[in-house]
């Protein structure tokens, strides 16, 4: 609260405008509220000057609703989507993820790519795209720059996969089973998944939206073993490896509730709703922040590293596909 009375200025522009891309959004279905809320912050924060006195507040409310938003994203998890897989099914997607998760350290540093970029990319390749990269980036980000190189990244890929990999998987007639596990296991987000997958047939779209589910499902153990071997934990103590944030012990725990717990739907459906809110105001607020001549010269090697993310992810389900 004290910090709240100390920027409300920043707070209340941050807020204001991340609420009124949120309604813009509806009419601008190509771009999700999140993406366009980093658009118009850029355009605003790098066309328009902004006061000095707004600063401190904006910086408060991008790194605060990130932190929120892990914790309304939680209630959108749940771990009984990994039983309807099938245990070989399973197998393939947890492999799949944390090879590219092992690899997604590896690489950024050989390729490079800019400062903590390259490993959020990484995370929202090989989980959910924006929301992976929204729950890690609170205990990862050093510069503003990378969470907006890493939306750029797996938003441009996300959408190029969810028009190219239905028309490949037709071309080579690939069977309706291996199709659903390529989509549901290799493309960025929900949306993305559900574009491909129901474009091919309402069976190639459910069964690769269950898949889909599942990776999302292994957020929780990605995020804690991400936050454990990547290169910003330098402790060797196992014990202070376990002192995470708050939001992501939350997180875990509201996790496993949901699992265990038959939640009202109406309920899930306000914490979803939630997330899409409190997501859009913080990345927003971050877009205030991000320079735009910075982000083209990081971006770039964000834009190679996301592309061999992805290619990686996709040879790793097709190699996987041939042992199920």
């Amino acid at each position: 609260m004290k910090k709240i009375k100390t920027n409300p200025l920043g707070i209340i522009f941050s807020v204001g405008l991340g609420l009124f891309v949120l309604v813009v959004s509806n009419y601008f279905t190509f771009f999700n509220s999140i993406l366009l809320g980093l658009l118009v912050g850029m355009a605003i924060g790098n066309f328009i000057k902004i006061p000095s006195e707004f600063h401190s507040g904006i910086n408060l409310t991008s790194s605060k609703m990130l932190e929120y938003s892990v914790i309304f994203l939680a209630f959108g998890i749940n771990y009984t989507h990994i039983a309807k897989l099938g245990l070989q099914s399973f197998i393939l997607i947890t492999v799949v993820v944390l090879l590219v998760l092992l690899l997604t350290i590896y690489l950024s540093k050989k390729i490079k790519c800019p400062s903590s970029a390259g490993l959020l990319v990484g995370f929202g390749t090989a989980i959910c795209g924006s929301s992976a990269i929204a729950a890690l980036s609170p205990s990862l980000q050093k510069n503003k720059e990378d969470v907006g190189i890493a939306l750029a990244v797996v938003n441009l890929y996300g959408t190029v996969g969810m028009l190219l990999l239905p028309f490949v998987l037709t071309t080579f007639n690939i069977t309706s089973f291996d199709s659903s596990i390529l989509i549901g296991g290799t493309l960025h987000s929900v949306g993305n998944v559900a574009g491909a997958g129901f474009s091919m047939s309402q069976l190639i779209g459910e069964d690769a939206i269950t898949i889909k589910l599942a990776r999302i499902a292994l957020l929780s153990p990605a995020l804690i073993l991400f936050n454990y071997i990547s290169e910003h934990k330098t402790t060797k103590n196992w014990k202070q490896h376990l002192q995470l944030p708050w939001y992501l012990w939350s997180f875990l725990a509201i996790t496993i509730l949901v699992s265990l717990v038959d939640f009202d739907k109406s309920l899930l459906d306000i914490m979803n709703t939630m997330v899409k809110i409190v997501l859009t105001i913080a990345m927003t607020a971050i877009g205030l922040n991000v320079s735009i001549k910075s982000l083209i010269q990081s971006g770039k090697k964000g834009l190679f590293f996301g592309l061999i993310i992805f290619l990686i992810q996709i040879i790793l389900v097709l190699v996987g596909l041939q042992f199920i």
